[in-house]
């Protein structure tokens, strides 16, 4: 044997109380250290070569030596050891040259009853000038879905906006096509949206429930948090009608679960007060989404801020952990798709299905990366009339699938960050493709923070993941 050096982007130690777990970074694997791997990993870490002499004298009298062979070339197996030759951390760089469209996101009007301080629409107007999509366009949005990727069992159609409300004659519609078109071909469909909730009714919910709609409603949390930016056309706050409107949804419906997503803007940092007060509310799930590159710079949290609100962030995970080893489900949306991350292994190549997965159909016809590039500078891929422009959006995807000379390479989040939001990198650093550098450090301490967690829980509970993580996914 000759010398022998540790792939250090290929592994990441974590200590759960006297129990040493390394996480195994190419394949988003959790293994658990025995003492003599924990040792050969301690020397390979002292050590940048480490010859067999070495190894004898560390290991001989305490362990066979076929044990610490046989470890060895496990670790070698799982790249985590090298003897010298290039060990790859990373997928070879690809062509990409088909898009298997499972989900296609429907602009039905770039118009919106609200106008909230921190849209990123740059097409956004009032619902009564908003352009809506029509019936055709979103027809032939459909068949391009069935065209690109045909015979699959699942399909979702997302309805955005501006808000998806403005439009529901279209919504209905296409519901009712969808529906007979898919059930001729035996597959099924899901229909999916996020609305600020100002439009709801009786009648509306009770038809979204005959339709299963999955539902996410927009709301920044207590009345003053809420009314800071979530306003209406005349600058007049929108809490009172929404936690009405909110709470009529959620007595009436129960196809779905029904999940609430937070902005948090400059100013607005305390997620664990907004948890406790939308989760009070009745919302099965919260999740939040940071400001951090948006169009208006007054409205990125500041780094302090981001600070405080991942110190919040990994509070409220420390909640969730402890409901999990109870074995109770804490409605905290982050925290969730971190754990079904690891629990899946996801190794993810792209940060989102975005280009690939799912594209997003503006109001013309034009096919856009997803759904908050409706209406950007960025240009379309093709439209529904042509088709998606394989060429340029095989280009871009190609892109971010090289990790090569990027901060990403080497990464110990790479396969779980896999570079961030196109569209924060596209409002940060005007180009979609380039990765999201500015707060690395934070999501790379929020991953680590998480992967002891979910070690925590299967040394612990592992039953939790069965009962509340696989179940998720399916519905």
């Amino acid at each position: 044997m000759g010398s022998l050096s540790l792939v250090k982007p290929n592994m990441h130690l974590v200590d759960v109380d006297t129990r040493k777990m390394m996480f195994h970074v190419p394949t988003s694997s959790l293994f658990e250290l025995d003492g003599l791997s924990r040792e050969l990993i301690d020397l390979f870490t002292e050590q940048e070569r480490v010859t067999a002499q070495m190894i004898r004298d560390r290991f001989n009298g305490r362990y066979q030596p076929h044990d610490v062979m046989d470890t060895i070339e496990e670790l070698k197996s799982l790249r985590v050891l090298s003897d010298g030759g290039v060990v790859q951390i990373n997928h070879e760089p690809q062509k990409v040259k088909n898009f298997p469209l499972t989900t296609i996101v429907l602009n039905t009007n770039t118009g919106c009853n609200l106008s909230c301080t921190y849209c990123y629409k740059e097409d956004l107007t009032t619902p009564s000038e908003g352009d809506k999509m029509s019936y055709e366009t979103a027809v032939q949005s459909v068949e391009m879905l069935l065209e690109e990727s045909p015979n699959q069992r699942q399909y979702n159609i997302v309805f955005f906006g501006g808000e998806p409300l403005t439009n529901m004659p279209l919504i209905r519609k296409v519901v009712a096509y969808c529906e007979e078109r898919f059930a001729a071909l035996e597959s099924e469909v899901s229909f999916t949206m996020t609305t600020n909730a100002t439009m709801l009714n009786e009648e509306l919910v009770d038809w979204f429930n005959e339709h299963r709609f999955g539902i996410t409603v927009s709301m920044d949390g207590p009345k003053a948090m809420h009314d800071k930016n979530r306003i209406t056309v005349g600058g007049q706050g929108t809490y009172d009608v929404v936690k009405k409107k909110v709470d009529m949804l959620l007595s009436r419906y129960t196809a779905r679960p029904v999940g609430c997503r937070v902005t948090l803007t400059r100013g607005i940092t305390d997620v664990e007060a907004i948890f406790d007060h939308l989760s009070g509310l009745g919302f099965a799930e919260v999740g939040f989404g940071p400001v951090t590159s948006g169009d208006i710079t007054s409205f990125n949290l500041t780094s302090e801020e981001m600070v405080e609100v991942f110190a919040g962030m990994k509070r409220l995970g420390k909640e969730y952990l402890d409901a999990a080893l109870e074995h109770r489900i804490m409605g905290y949306g982050n925290m969730h798709q971190l754990m079904t991350d690891l629990h899946e292994g996801n190794k993810k190549q792209l940060p989102c299905g975005a280009g690939v997965g799912l594209l997003a159909v503006d109001t013309q016809g034009g096919v856009n990366l997803c759904h908050r590039f409706t209406g950007s500078e960025l240009p379309t891929f093709g439209d529904v009339d042509q088709g998606i422009d394989k060429t340029r959006l095989g280009e871009f995807v190609e892109q971010r699938l090289d990790r090569s000379n990027t901060g990403c390479e080497t990464c110990r989040i790479r396969n779980i960050c896999s570079g961030g939001c196109y569209h924060e990198s596209y409002a940060k650093y005007g180009d979609a493709a380039t990765p999201s550098y500015h707060y690395c450090d934070l999501l790379r301490d929020w991953v680590d923070f998480g992967v002891e967690a979910y070690s925590r829980i299967m040394l612990e509970n592992p039953a939790f993941f069965d009962a509340y993580v696989s179940p998720r996914r399916s519905s």
